[in-house]
C-alpha cells in the first residue's frame, strides 16, 4: 500500500498505523532528508532478513543503518566516542550524514555475526522525527536505488511501489526524494575520513 504523508505536518494517525506496521514484522519504505530508504524495526529478524533478500545479500555481510531518533539513542548500539567525534556528530546532525562507528554486541546480535562497525543517520526530516518520537529504538535501513550496473536513485514514491509492492508493507508517499544520497563519513579511527561525499557539507 501507499500511505500518504503530509512531511511538514505528518497526521499522528497514519504515524501510528505505519508503527504498528513495524512493530508487526513489517517492511516499508520511508523516505529522509536524503533518499528514499527502506526500513524495518531494528527489533524484527523477520522483517530485516526481508530486507537482506530485497538487497540480495547475506544479513550476516550486510552494510545497512540504523536510523537513529538522535545522538541518545546510539549508546546502545556504539562503543564508546571520543569527544572530538561526538562534537562533529553534534554540529552535523541531524542531517545529511551517515557516520562509521564502532559497533557494540547488540549490533552483532541483530546481524548474528561479530560485526564491528555500524553506520549512524539521524535524519533531518518531519516525518522521520514524529515516527521516532514514537518507537522507542532505532530502524534498520538501506536506501533504495535502481536496479542496474550504475546506482542511481529512486525519488519518485509511486515509481518505487511498482517496483516494489509486492516487497514491502508499505511505502510512505511524501513526495519526490533527493537524488543525492548521504555524506558518509568513517569515525572507526582517529580521524573522521569521509568515505562518500553526498549531500551533506562538514
Amino acid at each position: 500500500m501507499i500511505i500518504e504523508v503530509v512531511s511538514e505536518n505528518p497526521d499522528l494517525r497514519k504515524i501510528l498505523k505505519i508503527k504498528n506496521i513495524l512493530e508487526n514484522d513489517g517492511l516499508i519504505v520511508i523516505p529522509t532528508d536524503t533518499i528514499y530508504t527502506f526500513a524495518a524495526s531494528i527489533k524484527s529478524k523477520k522483517a530485516i532478513n526481508r530486507l537482506a533478500k530485497i538487497k540480495n545479500v547475506k544479513l550476516k555481510k550486510a552494510n545497512f543503518s540504523l536510523i537513529c531518533k538522535d545522538l541518545g539513542d546510539i549508546s546502545t548500539y556504539t562503543k564508546s566516542i571520543d569527544r572530538n567525534i561526538f562534537r562533529l556528530m553534534k554540529n552535523s546532525l541531524p542531517g545529511p550524514f551517515t557516520f562509521i562507528l564502532n559497533a557494540t554486541n547488540s549490533v552483532s546480535k541483530v546481524f548474528g555475526t561479530n560485526k564491528k562497525e555500524v553506520g549512524i543517520r539521524v535524519p533531518d526530516h518531519n516525518f522521520i522525527k514524529k515516527l521516532a518520537q514514537e518507537i522507542s529504538h532505532p530502524l534498520i535501513c538501506s536506501s533504495v536505488n535502481d536496479q542496474d550496473e550504475i546506482v542511481e536513485y529512486t525519488t519518485d514514491p509511486k515509481i518505487i511501489f511498482e517496483n516494489y509492492e509486492n516487497d514491502v508493507d508499505a511505502v510512505i508517499d511524501c513526495g519526490y526524494g533527493k537524488n543525492v544520497a548521504s555524506t558518509v563519513i568513517d569515525c572507526t579511527k582517529n580521524e573522521p575520513q569521509i568515505i562518500r561525499q553526498g549531500a551533506g557539507i562538514i
